[in-house]
């Protein structure tokens, strides 16, 4: 897929260098889950990834790699999850190597998985999460059209301490309505 500057594609073998000069700052995995992979464990996480390519069925990940012919390398990735088939569901993540923030590209490979949610699998709504403090995130899923439907307060532990967490979402109607 192509966007203006963008070529959103699967994750490749040879994409593994741009993915782990990303994935292997710190700052990178402030508000994620995980903490930032070796070497090694990044390979076998873009293997993983390599393998997520299409969504044929609810709880599958469509991950895709941001490829920017600009700077000739991969500079984030994008993801969509297929969270209900039944109530037409989805969930949108991104993450981008800090040298590319600020640049728009975040927001515009992220409309082309609202586009493929909506459009393509027909989805009802479509959510996304971040930890309040990661207000870029936050910001960005505002930019996109979402409404902040919930502040949960001290709703897991996270990295050791109790941590909030913001859901955003857009529903099919609200898309077609900015999309117009």
């Amino acid at each position: 897929m192509r966007t203006e500057r963008l070529t959103l594609r699967p994750y490749q073998e040879d994409d593994l260098d741009d993915f782990y000069a990303c994935r292997s700052q710190p700052e990178v995995y402030r508000y994620l889950y995980a903490d930032s992979p070796d070497r090694a464990a990044a390979e076998e996480i873009i293997a993983k990834k390599m393998t997520q390519d299409e969504l044929t069925e609810e709880g599958q990940w469509l991950v895709l790699a941001v490829y920017w012919p600009e700077a000739g390398r991969v500079v984030g990735d994008v993801v969509l999850k297929w969270l209900s088939e039944e109530h037409r569901q989805g969930e949108i993540g991104y993450v981008f190597n800090p040298e590319f923030h600020g640049k728009g590209l975040a927001r515009e490979a992220s409309e082309v998985m609202l586009k493929i949610g909506f459009e393509d699998l027909g989805l009802h709504r479509i959510i996304a999460q971040c930890d309040p403090r990661n207000e870029p995130s936050w910001r960005l899923m505002e930019r996109l059209g979402m409404r902040r439907e919930a502040h949960f307060r001290h709703f897991e532990i996270f990295k050791g301490e109790w941590g909030d967490l913001y859901t955003y979402a857009m529903l099919a109607e609200e898309y077609r309505g900015a999309a117009s």
